[in-house]
């Protein structure tokens, strides 16, 4: 059994993705559902993304993005970390950001 989560991307992975606004993932149901397995998802789907949200190599968060959930800032959140219930069933958004920086 699997359960459906929106994910919501910046324009420029949209863009990468070449999707809308956002996709939806199918994720396992019997497990958690945490950022890293839902950016792992989010990665297999959309190969094209790995490395744009995520370091290839230590999986970090990019410095210029930013999670969100539920009006929380999930971004220094652990990748273990299980999302809001309300993302991991489907009800609300896991949003991705780009950051803006300059002055």
């Amino acid at each position: 059994m699997s359960r459906v989560i929106r994910v919501e991307l910046p324009f420029h992975l949209c863009t990468l993705a070449n999707v809308r606004a956002g996709v939806d993932l199918e994720l396992d149901a019997a497990s958690p559902v945490t950022q890293a397995s839902l950016l792992d998802a989010l990665e297999a789907r959309y190969p094209m993304l790995r490395g744009t949200i995520r370091d290839h190599s230590t999986l970090r968060r990019r410095p210029f993005l930013r999670f969100f959930a539920c009006e929380k800032d999930l971004s220094n959140e652990a990748p273990d970390t299980p999302v809001p219930e309300k993302v991991a069933r489907g009800e609300e958004p896991f949003v991705i950001i780009g950051a803006i920086a300059g002055g």
